[in-house]
């Protein structure tokens, strides 16, 4: 191949020779030297320039780094570079051979997977690209062909009889020429000038209705003519062989009698859901207007019927659709900051008492030293009831003895007699407390999930609700004895389970030019300390959107931040509002709760593929 290359470039060369670069001297012709940039690649018989070693070493350097970062398409096409600039350098030479054998290997491999599990399509491709670097390749041509091959051969008996030939798609093969219409005239005339111009037999259908049309287009090829000469005529053409052709009106019954049909079967992207499977059908269907189409035999095949060039454009797209789903690792952390302060502080005056009539034989008798001793004196002298005397120690008792007592209270007398009357007042108290907590709660949480799937993650708890209990209707002898018995089992009650806390769901969808598009929808639910007959009341706090952010670009999403202040003054009225002085005669209180809650999330593609995709075209052949 190089020693072909080799003469290509000596040719070339003898025949720039006579190429002058101003006027001639004594009849000599100087020949201009040829310059490696500008030569036959792979020629090594070139002048290289210091800009072309310059470039070259640039070049071969921008090949390593990329080599380093497994870039291996575009390092190799700089590895060529540097051979196209410099072709006498082994090492790039070298280098561009080395990496192009093991892209080529690499290609096979994936090609071999590919038809062991049965994907044809894909293994096809794999050994196309193969051949693109390597041509000469014959285990990957052999592959290629074992990839493309029919699934059910033709049977032996008739392929040995000689009834079955091949059953391939007849198409025109004109020459390479351009040619030049100026006409003006009949449409079958125009026809059989066109067919004249290019070597190629035409009959006329007689469904194609005589008019005048004019046509002047200049350097064009048949295909090219043949579709302008038709638009104008409208009419349409079928091969009837390699070098013939039918001109017909354009109508449905003649594309029903003379479109050539294919027949093919596609494979289903694996993993591929019945929507997903409807929703491809409706593509092909709609984008390349196919009529025929339908689910195969199995589950994950499809059908298609139509013209050729429909159904080779269907081929290429299921091909790009064929690469498995992108999958995204989301990074999620959740701060979470909780504060709260309390502080009583302050001086309570006595501002509430009381006021009783004592008989002052009572507070006499309260003063003694022995109650016992008090209630035998009353029973001597006959004043009460012997029977008595145990309620009415209970109830001196309570006079003298307990802590709410009456008397146990500051007491102040006053008058004599009927009128004798005490006055007991509240105590005296100073109040100083301070109660302050704080609370830092940081989740970091990592979540996969493929594209167009749901990941959800949920931090908190599940509260039970009791939906119904159970209790008798009436009490039966039955009910009564294993009660009494303590062998009464109750029914489990139904219980419903809410959950609290943080609830978050993410979507992500890879885009064309690599970033991450994510619909999230967050939940905050706690309980709000209030019931609705017996069921507790939930607040709910919810936030939906949907952001775009680049592989590795972290994004606050949400951020919440509630602050409770309350503040309450108890005491005399008139001191709460003098500066200074309610501090100390007044109790006040104060309390904060401060809560803040932030999510920040970073996705990163971890299973990613080329996204770049070749144009479809739909061929007129």
């Amino acid at each position: 191949m190089l020693f072909r290359s080799f003469i290509f470039a000596a040719a070339l060369l003898a025949a720039t020779t006579g190429v002058s670069h101003g006027a001639p001297a004594d009849g000599d012709v100087s020949s201009a030297p040829l310059v490696c940039r500008n030569g036959v690649p792979g020629g090594v018989s070139c002048i290289t320039t210091k800009k072309d070693l310059k470039d070259a070493r640039d070049a071969f350097k921008r090949a390593v780094k990329l080599y380093d970062h497994q870039r291996l398409k575009e390092a190799l096409a700089q590895f060529d570079e540097a051979s196209r600039l410099v072709p006498q350098n082994r090492e790039y030479l070298s280098a561009r051979e080395v990496l192009k054998s093991r892209l080529v290997f690499e290609h096979i491999k994936r090609g071999d997977d590919l038809l062991l599990r049965h994907q044809r399509t894909q293994a096809a491709t794999e050994f196309r690209a193969a051949l693109d670097l390597d041509p000469e390749n014959g285990f990957a041509q052999d592959q290629l062909q074992q990839a493309t091959a029919p699934l059910a051969p033709a049977p032996a008996k008739l392929a040995s009889e000689g009834r079955w030939t091949e059953s391939n798609e007849i198409h025109l093969e004109p020459p390479n020429d351009l040619a030049t219409f100026h006409f003006s005239g009949d449409v079958r005339t125009l026809f059989t000038q066109l067919a004249a111009a290019y070597k190629i037999k035409v009959q006329i259908d007689d469904s194609l209705q005589a008019r005048q049309v004019h046509f002047n287009v200049d350097n064009v090829d048949f295909f090219t003519a043949l579709r302008l000469a038709c638009q104008v005529s409208k009419a349409m053409w079928a091969a009837l062989d390699a070098h013939q052709m039918l001109i017909l009106a354009d109508n449905p019954e003649n594309h029903r009698q003379y479109d050539r049909m294919t027949l093919r079967t596609f494979i289903l992207p694996p993993h591929s859901t019945p929507q997903e499977a409807t929703d491809m059908v409706n593509v092909m269907r709609q984008i390349f207007d196919l009529r025929f189409l339908s689910s195969g035999q199995t589950a994950n095949t499809v059908e298609v019927r139509g013209p050729q060039r429909a159904v080779d454009a269907c081929a290429m797209l299921m091909e790009q659709l064929s690469n498995p789903k992108p999958q995204v690792m989301l990074d999620v952390r959740v701060y979470q900051i909780s504060h709260m302060l309390t502080r009583n502080m302050g001086l309570h005056i006595p501002n509430t008492f009381n006021l009783y009539n004592i008989p002052f034989e009572a507070l006499a008798g309260l003063g003694g030293q022995n109650i016992q001793q008090l209630i035998n004196q009353l029973i001597a002298s006959g004043g009460i009831n012997q029977a008595g005397n145990t309620s009415i120690a209970a109830l001196l008792a309570q006079l003298t003895g307990q802590q709410n007592s009456i008397f146990s209270q500051p007491l102040a007398t006053f008058g004599g007699g009927l009128t004798f009357m005490a006055l007991s007042l509240d105590q005296l108290s100073a109040q100083l407390s301070v109660n302050e907590s704080w609370v830092q709660t940081l989740d970091d949480v990592s979540l996969r999930a493929g594209q167009g799937a749901d990941a959800t993650l949920h931090l908190g708890q599940r509260y039970p609700i009791l939906n119904a209990s159970y209790a008798p209707l009436y009490n039966s002898s039955q009910i009564s004895q294993v009660v009494g018995n303590q062998s009464y089992i109750a029914p489990v009650p139904s219980v419903s389970y809410e959950d609290l806390g943080l609830q978050f769901k993410a979507n992500p969808t890879i885009h064309g030019d690599g970033t991450v598009g994510l619909k999230l929808e967050l939940q905050v639910r706690s309980l709000t300390g209030q019931s609705t007959n017996g069921v507790p009341v939930i607040s709910n706090r919810e936030y939906k959107a949907s952001i775009n952010l680049k592989d590795g670009e972290p994004a606050f999403i949400a951020g919440e931040i509630s602050n409770n202040d309350m503040r309450s003054m108890s005491g005399i009225p008139g001191l709460g509002f003098v500066p200074i002085l309610n501090m100390a005669m007044v109790t006040n209180t104060k309390q904060e709760d401060n809560d803040e809650l932030m999510i920040a999330i970073t996705p990163h593609i971890v299973s990613n593929f080329d996204r770049s995709r070749s144009e479809i075209w739909l061929s007129e052949r």
